[in-house]
């Protein structure tokens, strides 16, 4: 029985994805595959167009701007906290064109947290014990496959000094 365990626990932790397995839609439809931002600092960014936190998509631009060199951002738009974010993906990639000029990579709307959470945000709280807990928290993956977490207040100019 021990043997089973331990082979059934070695299984579930050989198939368990990396960050650089997944592939998931941007908001034009494109399939991103993760393995093309190996090596490199991430910044992954739970974004809403209707937030108190949402003037961060400037700051998210600057950043991309002006560090985009050292670090990739990349935007998830959810709508798991207070409907912040009911658009459809044309609509929020409207939105981030016309008010902010975004060009780092945004992805399709996802779920963040609940039962129907994303897979990669299962991830990310698997690798940090936490998970958004309101929009714009920020993820840092270093090239090292380190990662950290940064509650919404937390401005992404902030972060430069991790990288």
């Amino acid at each position: 029985m021990k043997t089973i365990f331990a082979t059934l626990i070695l299984t579930m932790s050989l198939s368990a994805p990396t960050l650089y397995d997944f592939k998931i839609n941007a908001l034009d439809g494109r399939t991103i595959d993760f393995a093309q931002y190996k090596g490199k600092a991430l910044l992954i960014v739970n974004t809403a167009s209707r937030c108190g936190y949402t003037p961060q998509y400037a700051d998210l631009q600057e950043l991309h701007k002006t560090y985009g060199s050292k670090v990739t951002i990349l935007g998830f738009p959810a709508n798991n906290f207070g409907g912040q974010e009911p658009g459809t993906n044309a609509q929020i990639s409207e939105f981030c064109q016309k008010n902010y000029g975004v060009t780092f990579q945004m992805f399709e709307k996802i779920s963040v947290t609940g039962k129907d959470q994303h897979p990669l945000y299962g991830w990310l709280k698997e690798k940090t014990g936490k998970e958004p807990t309101w929009n714009f928290c920020k993820y840092l993956v270093k090239p090292d496959g380190t990662v950290k977490f940064f509650g919404s207040g937390v401005n992404p100019a902030e972060i430069l000094d991790e990288i």
